[in-house]
């Protein structure tokens, strides 16, 4: 059965999110205190484990079961020169992906993933966002469950990544319509445009938002106009990772930009997410900003595929592994001879 057979359905699911458990906060955040070495130490990798521990319900958390979900779709729009790529190239990472020869297999490998890639109606670009709605209702509701289908029970944490060729465009229309700005501020280089391509991105931009203008303006109505099949289900994926109470750790901009539209009308759409690292993309430490999410990482990557937010793993692991594996005071003694 579908997770959002209907919009009412999906808009029921961002009415109601589930809350970290402040017990197991309060929990995790006394053992930080009583840990071999002076408060505040470790910095960010006490607040990351206190973060987990608020969404697993123990003072202990762990990652036993993690998985990268990477969605990949087409876009009708890219016929206006907006990628340095043609969309045929959506397919064939895709194929590498199942090959095992990209960066995400790597990473994901690396990090202690389960990878799994969802390919979207390849063969059927969504409609041009500058004439029509990206997708229809079914559509969408269709893209938002497949997400929904990647959060199995028993995940402790899920990365979320992308692959489509032109979906940075996409990308920075959400952005624009859920925060305001002009599209000149949100589009930047992608895959690599020169400054012509991103004027062309931000002519479609532009064009896009002037079309859907009087549209309305909830989260599932952006989402189908100016979003993709793959920006759908990550949407879809974090709002059942949120019902599940899954942790999930973003990529970069598009992975982010998904999220927009929810998160300007539900803002605590965010509470159970990380961003994994800021993108060398311009406009996403200005989403970052607007979601107030403070990254992990900033490593000048700009790939997608979700290999940011794999490689911020490593991070979160290493932060778990100091909570549950440091000894206390009391254990060792040190106390005395303080």
């Amino acid at each position: 059965m579908s997770a959002f057979a209907t919009v009412a359905a999906f808009e029921a699911a961002l009415a109601a999110l589930p809350a970290a458990d402040a017990n197991a906060i309060a929990a995790a955040r006394a053992r930080q205190g009583e840990l071999t070495k002076p408060a505040g130490a470790l910095g960010r990798l006490e607040d990351i484990a206190v973060f987990l521990a608020g969404w697993q319900d123990t003072s202990r958390p762990v990652i036993e079961q993690a998985r990268a979900a990477i969605f990949a779709g087409n876009h009708g729009f890219v016929v206006h020169g907006v990628s340095a790529f043609p969309a045929s190239v959506t397919a064939a990472m895709v194929g590498n992906f199942s090959a095992g020869g990209a960066a995400i297999n790597a990473l994901a490998a690396a990090a202690g993933l389960d990878l799994k890639v969802v390919a979207l109606d390849l063969d059927r670009p969504t409609a041009d966002f500058t004439i029509a709605p990206a997708m229809e209702e079914v559509e969408c509701l269709s893209a938002l469950s497949a997400g929904a289908a990647v959060v199995r029970p028993g995940l402790d944490l899920l990365v979320v990544g992308e692959m489509g060729i032109g979906n940075s465009t996409a990308a920075a229309a959400l952005c624009a319509r859920s925060y305001g700005g002009t599209p000149a501020q949100w589009a930047g280089p992608g895959t690599g445009v020169d400054a012509d391509g991103i004027a062309r991105k931000v002519a479609v931009v532009e064009r896009a938002l002037a079309f859907h203008d009087a549209a309305p303006r909830t989260p599932f109505e952006t989402l189908r106009r100016l979003g993709g099949r793959e920006t759908a289900a990550i949407a879809g994926a974090v709002l059942e990772a949120r019902r599940q109470r899954v942790p999930v750790v973003l990529d970069g901009f598009i992975s982010c930009s998904a999220i927009a539209p929810l998160a300007a009308a539900v803002p605590t759409i965010i509470d159970h997410c990380l961003a994994g690292h800021c993108s060398a993309e311009p406009g996403h430490i200005r989403l970052l900003g607007h979601l107030g999410l403070d990254p992990l990482l900033s490593l000048g990557m700009r790939l997608g595929e979700g290999s940011g937010a794999a490689v911020a793993v490593s991070v979160i692991r290493a932060a778990l592994a100091a909570h549950n594996g440091m000894a206390t005071f009391a254990e060792t003694g040190v106390a005395d001879s303080l």
